[in-house]
């Protein structure tokens, strides 16, 4: 079993930037790929950015390209969602998720087996 827990979330005026941290503990060794999703209010949940574990291959939604950026520090069993140039339109609930199976990809929800609890980015405009 793995368990998250993210930090960093907060409120930012337009432009600026926030850095998500998702912290992993317990069987880390099992996972294969993290991710980040995000739901905003009267919205599905949509995926933002995932890395795979075995070679940091990332993948990330045309929403985010070029602004967001997600990383991993295998030390610490973290990953990282450093996000530049904010707009209005990325205020959330962000998500962290992992799983512990193989995809070619990693972008819908039902791909993963755990997650965090989810941090507030607010945006103001």
């Amino acid at each position: 079993q793995v368990q998250l827990v993210e930090s960093g979330g907060g409120l930012v005026q337009a432009g600026e930037s926030l850095r998500l941290s998702c912290a992993a503990s317990g069987r880390t060794s099992r996972m294969y790929a993290m991710g980040w999703f995000r739901q905003a209010p009267g919205k599905e949940r949509e995926f933002v950015a995932a890395i795979r574990w075995s070679d940091s291959t990332t993948y990330y939604a045309d929403s985010v390209k070029g602004r967001f950026t997600i990383s991993r520090d295998n030390t610490k069993n973290t990953v990282y969602l450093q996000m530049n140039s904010l707009k209005a339109e990325d205020t959330a609930v962000y998500y962290c998720a992992a799983t512990t199976r193989w995809y070619s990809d990693y972008v819908r929800p039902s791909d993963y087996d755990t997650w965090g609890q989810g941090t507030q980015v607010t945006v103001s405009s």
